[in-house]
């Protein structure tokens, strides 16, 4: 496993995190073994959300952490805000409540990683920043970011900080992946993916800032599975996924990542991951297997480095165009 830093968390972020959304009370045991195997592996990061299984990862993945007796190694990535109904959930009582009940769901007395689901931008970056200091002033939280926020709007909220004595945003967590977002995959997801990004990719890579980045196969496109031929079934990728991805350029970019895999002697996803901890960012990348054998293949991809050249063919094919 490899590790990095972020500013705020004074433990080791493992640069593979995975996702807990599959903890459920019902299936309590297996939840535990496949967190015992994925933290056995060296994995420190682990996500949730207020909004997951209505709060049953979050009590079940607590529950685990008290069990095995690793607070002090855990690295809680755990979100709220999430937009109900068209209106954004970020106010001042939405998210005092929301980290309230997931600390008390966890049985933690702090939350490491702190992440809104979303941005609202009709609300003054200063409101935001001004009340995620707050609660991290206060010991609630080490550090906060944003999920799907624009890298403008980044920007503003830590040029505010620096200039009001507030803290900044540690971490931005978009979609990426090879697979261009045509469509957003729910309302107002951001993807820093493909040409149409580059501006955000190049701003990043600038400022070394940390991406907390999701969905490194497309939400099964690059499964393994997917055709031209067969990804109208739902048995082989889900309509919201379809929707997303299955498009002629990256079929494209398909095409050519299962001919790389190939002759690197990987599976497409673990080239599909390998592409994403190639490229030149600060990426933090979360997954979620479901077994500890599909976790092992997942870190093997982490050792298979893409050369520059490799990226860009994969991205633009031959031409490099």
């Amino acid at each position: 496993m490899k590790y990095g830093e972020i500013a705020g968390v004074n433990k080791p972020v493992s640069r593979m995190g995975q996702g807990t959304v599959m903890l459920k009370e019902e299936t309590r045991d297996a939840g535990f073994e496949l967190m015992d195997a994925v933290f056995e592996g060296g994995v420190t990061l682990f996500d949730s959300a207020y909004i997951y299984n209505r709060g049953e990862c979050e009590s079940v993945f607590g529950a685990w952490v008290r069990d095995r007796g690793v607070r002090d190694r855990v690295v809680m990535l755990d979100k709220g805000g999430h937009p109900e109904k068209g209106r954004a959930m970020i106010g001042v009582a939405e998210i005092r409540d929301q980290i309230a009940t997931s600390l008390d769901r966890l049985g933690f007395d702090f939350i490491e990683l702190y992440v809104l689901h979303r941005d609202d931008r009709e609300m003054p970056v200063g409101e935001i920043v001004s009340l995620m200091s707050e609660h991290v002033r206060e010991g609630r939280i080490r550090a906060w970011g944003g999920s799907n926020w624009t890298w403008p709007r980044v920007k503003e909220a830590n040029e505010y900080a620096a200039a009001n004595d507030l803290v900044p945003m540690a971490v931005s967590s978009p979609n990426f992946s090879l697979a261009i977002q045509v469509k957003p995959v729910w309302e107002d997801c951001l993807s820093i993916s493909g040409p149409d990004h580059a501006d955000a990719r190049e701003w990043y890579g600038r400022t070394h800032f940390p991406l907390i980045t999701w969905s490194s196969i497309a939400r099964g496109f690059f499964s393994g599975r997917v055709t031209r031929e067969n990804y109208e079934s739902d048995d082989v990728i889900d309509a919201t996924s379809r929707n997303a991805f299955c498009y002629p350029e990256n079929f494209d970019r398909l095409d050519r990542l299962v001919r790389l895999a190939a002759e690197k002697g990987v599976t497409v996803p673990q080239a599909a991951v390998a592409y994403v901890f190639s490229v030149p960012l600060n990426i933090f990348a979360l997954v979620g297997p479901q077994t500890a054998a599909e976790f092992l293949e997942n870190q093997a991809a982490m050792d298979l480095a893409l050369t520059a050249e490799e990226i860009k063919w994969l991205e633009a094919g031959e031409a490099g165009e």
